[in-house]
Order: C-alpha cells, then sequence, then structure tokens
C-alpha cells in the first residue's frame, strides 16, 4: 500500500480490534495470526507466513492468487461489499441511463453542431445484462429496477432474484448476450474469465448495444471491441478497468468517440467499512465459526 494509507489503514484497525498487536511489514513477525494485504510483493510471504488467514482489503483476488509465495494451505479471505456495492450500483447505473438516452451521440451532435433529436428506444427492447451476478451484481440490478428495463443475470451457477432473468453456465450465455443491449461486466480476473469477451461473444450483442466494463480488463479484448466500435456494431463503451493501468498515453481508447472513461474509479475501498467487515471475520474465526468470503482458488474468487 502507498505510504501514508498503510497508516490509515493500521489505524482503523487498531481501532477496531484493540486486543489485536497490529505490526507493519517488514516489521518482526514471521508467524502473525493473521496478514491483511493488497497486491503484496513475493518477498513478503517468504518472510511471513500467517497461520490463520490472509485477509484481501479488496474484492479481486487475482493479484494476490498470482503471488508465487503464497501459501497454499492458509486461507483467503476477500472483501464482500465494504461500501463497494452502493458505488458501483451508481456508476452502472449512470452509464445504462447514458446509453438508453444516448447522451454519447448527443455529445458528437453538440461537438459537430447538429442539432438532431432522435427517437427514444422502447424500454421493452432495451435489455440489460449483468455478466456476474454475485454482491455486486445484485446491487447493480436492485438499482436499475425502478427504471423499467428489462433485467438479466449470468453467473456460474444460477441465481434467483425476482424481477431478474437468470442465465448460468457456458451453455446459457449466448443466449444471454443477444438480449442485452447494455452489458454491464462484473466477473472477477480468473483463467476462464481472460479475454472472454472478445470479437465472437461481442457480436452476439444486438446491433447498436453498449459495453460497461467495472471489473478488470484482461475481461475485454481491446481490439476486438474497438473493431466492432468502429464498424457500428457497438453504439459505445463505458471502461473503468484496463489491462494496463494507468491506461498508456497512445492507447486508442483514450480518443475514441465511441468510448467513455474513467481511471478505475466506479468503487473505491472504504477503509473504515473494509476494516470492520475484516475485524468481524478475524472474531468469527477466533470464536471457531465459519465465515464468508472464503476464496475458492480453483475458481479464482
Amino acid at each position: 500500500m502507498p505510504g501514508r494509507a498503510v497508516f490509515a489503514w493500521r489505524d482503523a484497525l487498531a481501532a477496531a480490534l484493540p486486543e489485536a498487536r497490529i505490526v507493519l511489514w517488514p516489521g518482526q513477525v514471521a508467524a502473525p495470526d493473521y496478514a491483511l494485504v493488497w497486491k503484496p510483493p513475493p518477498e513478503l510471504f517468504a518472510q511471513v507466513r500467517p497461520r490463520k488467514a490472509i485477509c484481501n482489503i479488496g474484492a479481486g483476488v487475482d493479484a494476490l492468487l498470482a503471488v508465487p509465495t503464497l501459501p497454499a494451505d492458509v486461507p483467503v479471505l476477500r472483501l464482500e461489499d465494504a461500501g463497494m456495492a452502493a458505488q458501483m450500483a451508481e456508476y452502472a447505473t449512470l452509464a445504462v441511463l447514458a446509453a438508453y438516452r444516448e447522451q454519447h451521440a448527443y455529445a458528437l451532435g453538440q461537438r459537430e453542431g447538429r442539432w438532431v433529436p432522435r427517437p427514444r428506444i422502447p424500454k421493452a427492447e432495451f435489455g440489460v445484462g449483468i455478466l456476474g451476478f454475485g454482491v455486486l451484481g445484485r446491487a447493480v440490478a436492485a438499482a436499475l429496477e425502478p427504471f423499467g428495463f428489462p433485467l438479466a443475470g449470468w453467473s456460474r451457477a444460477r441465481k434467483a432474484v425476482p424481477g431478474v432473468a437468470s442465465f448460468a453456465g457456458e451453455g446459457e450465455l449466448s443466449a444471454f448476450l443477444v438480449r442485452s443491449r447494455v452489458l454491464v461486466c462484473l466477473l472477477p480476473s480468473t483463467p476462464d474469465t481472460r479475454d472472454l469477451l472478445g470479437r465472437e461473444r461481442l457480436a452476439q450483442l444486438p446491433a447498436g448495444a453498449h459495453v460497461v466494463n467495472v471489473a478488470r480488463g484482461d475481461i475485454v479484448v481491446d481490439a476486438d471491441l474497438v473493431a466492432l466500435l468502429d464498424t457500428g456494431h457497438l453504439a459505445g463503451a463505458t471502461l473503468d478497468v484496463f489491462r494496463t493501468e494507468p491506461l498508456p498515453p497512445g492507447h486508442p481508447f483514450w480518443h475514441h468517440p465511441r468510448i467513455a472513461l474513467t481511471p478505475h474509479v466506479s468503487a473505491v475501498t472504504s477503509i473504515d467499512e473494509s476494516v470492520a467487515q475484516i475485524a468481524a471475520k478475524i472474531r468469527q474465526l477466533e470464536r471457531g465459526e465459519p465465515v464468508t468470503g472464503v476464496v475458492d482458488r480453483a475458481r479464482g474468487y
């Protein structure tokens, strides 16, 4: 973690767990009960072996699972919300409404000095597909429900949510995509999801569709997305995550007229809410109780 941030996390954790002794690495603790980490270097686990659990202070664990020295027999816990769901729902709702009201087209008309009202798309024909239907996906669906769009959720295992059409597994992905006028990607980055949204699958979206990626940049194949935007099959994309961050200066996303981008700000981790969740999990473990948010390393989340 950056210098100042690590002290903020330490102070918040000390307030939430006054009974704990907290040491900042590279402090001299070879076998702590717990380790709280974010994108740790390999030398951390070469020097420190947590005994009970490793807590990832973020929802995405792809960077942590890629650390070669990560102990194979120590449970890894991830944050399940910690204030991120509400932020993600706000961002996705803004992107969906901008797509529905064709703000990209009107902004282009403004730049070119054109006064061209566009016919409104019937809401019944404007399906919103949420790719990845966990805690964050369900929060996005709940935020969109009052607007009356047909909603669908896709996940590895079927999730039953009132008012949301459920799709599950590889066999139902195509049927999910063809009805998604806006595709909101909330998948974790795993070996199964990397490059998932390449030309073949993006082309299954209906003509004029929009892609909203707030998950991980390596799920979308950049060149294929640009190609389908250039042909007009896709009307637009709202991107908050990228394969390389910060996005390199020469990347075609920067100046593409059909792309709106933000610098990975769709949901920012709240220290206080995260620490409260971590402290609660630690106390549950200390009492011998089961906890949620245990990472399945085979699945990658």
